[in-house]
């Protein structure tokens, strides 16, 4: 009965999906707030606002935000006040105390006005981060995973005013977050609940046509496949607030981030729609994860020094509203019909690989994804926004990204 039953089945399948079953215009929906986003600083009395920027002189010096005005901040030049220079935000913060920060930003006339384009990035200078996926319900429904994971992402930082390559072949996706640093190494809980903790915007570049050829299509919280599509030169660029909050739970709950791709709404979500909030992902992160994670064909642990070490980011995980979408059963069956049908399987090829590779085809026919002149603009209620172009790559130029180690 089933050597009866299979011809007809697969002819069928030819009959209706042979030349690829059409191109497919579907988007992901999201849920939007009623009212527009409206960036602003903090109250200073939840929390300070900092920044960074070189001076003429080539130093970093610290910033504590006062205000913002589209382009524009006004803040105070914490140098002035005692504040170390080329020191990361955290050892000013200790060395100023916050009764010496108060009274920086209540003088009479505090603060001048700095372009947000001059400012460095709030992530810091680390390049290993740990990330988080499905961690957002809604957008785990919408990649149909369905438990949080975490893995290990490479790149530095890129400032709030930056642009990201489009790769050949690559189908660019991106995605907002709230990311999270601390003022130590955090090798265990106590760390955690000890460490002064500083939020930023980042956003977090993906080439889904490399994770769709690397991922464990039977395990994909296994975190296979992430490191590689999601790490690089360019893809994590940082906002250019960092606010460190009286009560870090209450704020990254209140706190809302968007996306928008030329000015359309792509992603709205607030903090409160995570999962497992900074401490859980912590917690699992500090577990190993899923212990078998490799970049560039190496195999690499989730953590470094046996920790989250300093100046490494922590991040979210994002909302429904990217441009990913699964594969569907018909494109199981496109990819079937090929596979039997136009010679991998008397080849010895595999069906999954065939699969994959004709659902990339048509992802990069149906021009959704991200492409050369596109605006990705990533906002946020109180940690700045960041403004993204995309730039095409030189053919010639190689894979960006750090080493593992």
């Amino acid at each position: 009965m089933r050597m009866a039953i299979a011809p007809a089945w697969w002819a069928l399948a030819a009959s209706m999906c042979l030349g690829g079953c059409g191109e497919d215009p579907r988007t992901n929906r999201i849920s939007r707030e009623a009212t527009p986003l409206a960036p602003a600083v903090a109250d200073p009395g939840a929390g300070f606002t900092f920044a960074q920027r070189r001076d003429p002189a080539g130093h970093v010096a610290t910033l504590l935000v006062l205000r913002l005005d589209g382009e524009t901040i006004r803040a105070v030049d914490l140098t002035a006040a005692g504040a170390p220079p080329d020191a990361d935000v955290f050892d000013v913060v200790a060395r100023m105390g916050d009764r010496g920060l108060r009274q920086a930003a209540t003088r009479a006339g505090a603060g001048r006005a700095f372009a947000i384009a001059e400012l460095l990035p709030a992530a810091g200078t680390g390049q290993r981060h740990v990330a988080t996926g499905a961690n957002f319900r809604e957008h785990a429904r919408e990649a149909e995973i369905d438990a949080v994971f975490t893995f290990p992402k490479f790149g530095p930082a890129t400032p709030a005013r930056t642009t990201v390559q489009l790769k050949p072949g690559a189908l660019l996706d991106y995605e907002v977050e709230i990311c999270a640093r601390f003022d130590r190494d955090i090798r265990s809980l106590r760390d955690f609940d000890r460490a002064r903790k500083g939020f930023f915007l980042c956003g977090d570049f993906t080439d889904r046509a490399q994770l769709m050829r690397l991922v464990d299509p039977g395990n994909v919280a296994s975190g296979r496949g992430f490191s590689d599509a999601k790490s690089g030169a360019d893809f994590f660029p940082s906002g250019p607030f960092l606010v460190v909050p009286r009560d870090w739970r209450a704020f990254v709950r209140a706190e809302r981030m968007t996306t928008e791709v030329n000015r359309q709404v792509r992603q709205d979500a607030r903090g409160a729609e995570m999962i497992l909030d900074f401490r859980a992902v912590v917690a699992r992160a500090l577990t190993g994860g899923s212990g078998a994670y490799t970049f560039r064909g190496t195999a690499v642990p989730l953590l470094a020094a046996g920790g989250i070490v300093r100046g490494g980011a922590v991040m979210s995980g994002t909302s429904e509203g990217v441009i990913f979408m699964p594969p569907r059963a018909r494109d199981y069956l496109t990819g079937g019909t090929r596979y039997v049908f136009t010679g991998p399987m008397l080849r010895g090829g595999s069906a999954m690989r065939v699969m994959i590779d004709g659902f990339i085809d048509k992802e990069r026919r149906s021009g959704r994804y991200l492409k050369a002149g596109d605006v990705v603009t990533h906002g946020s209620a109180s940690m700045g926004t960041v403004t993204v172009r995309v730039i095409r790559a030189p053919r010639s130029r190689a894979a960006g990204g750090p080493a593992a180690s």
